[in-house]
C-alpha cells in the first residue's frame, strides 16, 4: 500500500468513527428524552390524582357538615391544613391538602410532593388572598431527587386546580 492509500485508509477510519459516535451520541440523548418524557408523565398522573382526590373533600372544615353563607364561619387563611388529629389520606376537607409534604415511590423512582391551599379572588386567581373568599386553589408540585447530581425528573411538574364554594338554586 502506498502512501496516498494509506492517508485515504486513515481518513475512512476517522470519518466512520466520528459518524459511529454522532449514532451512538443521538441514541443515549433519544433514551434520556424518552426516560424523562416517562417520568413526566408520571408526576402528571401523580399530581392530578392528588387534585381529585382533594376536588372530592368539602370546600372547608366548616362546610363538611353544613352549608355556610357566612365567610367568618371558614378556616382562616393563616391556619389552613389538617385539623388537629387529621392525617394523609383520612382527609375531610379541600384545605387540609395545605402544607402536604409525601415521598410517592413508583418504578422505583422517589416523587416528592408538595401541596399547597391559598385563598384567591375570583378575578385574579394566579394571586393569593390573605382574607377568606370562596374559592381556593391547591398547588401540587412533584420532582425527583438527585442521584448522582442529576434530577431524573428534568423539571418540577406543577398542577392547580380551584375549588369554589357556591349552592345552586
Amino acid at each position: 500500500m502506498n502512501t496516498g492509500q494509506m492517508m485515504l485508509a486513515m481518513g475512512a477510519m476517522i470519518f466512520l468513527s466520528v459518524i459511529v459516535l454522532n449514532v451512538n451520541t443521538n441514541q443515549l440523548n433519544t433514551e434520556d428524552t424518552m426516560i424523562n418524557s416517562k417520568l413526566g408523565l408520571i408526576a402528571v398522573s401523580l399530581a392530578t390524582s392528588y387534585v381529585e382526590e382533594a376536588n372530592a373533600r368539602a370546600f372547608d372544615l366548616a362546610t363538611v357538615n353544613n352549608f355556610v353563607t357566612d365567610l367568618n364561619a371558614l378556616t382562616a387563611a393563616s391556619s389552613l391544613g389538617p385539623a388537629s388529629g387529621e392525617y394523609y389520606p383520612n382527609y375531610n376537607d379541600f384545605d387540609d391538602y395545605n402544607g402536604l409534604n409525601r415521598t410517592d415511590v413508583v418504578d422505583e423512582v422517589s416523587f416528592r410532593i408538595k401541596c399547597t391551599v391559598v385563598y384567591v379572588n375570583a378575578n385574579s386567581p394566579d394571586t393569593k388572598s390573605s382574607n377568606k373568599t370562596w374559592n381556593k386553589k391547591l398547588t401540587v408540585k412533584i420532582y425527583t431527587d438527585k442521584v448522582n447530581g442529576n434530577a431524573l425528573l428534568k423539571d418540577t411538574i406543577e398542577v392547580s386546580s380551584i375549588f369554589s364554594y357556591w349552592k345552586e338554586i
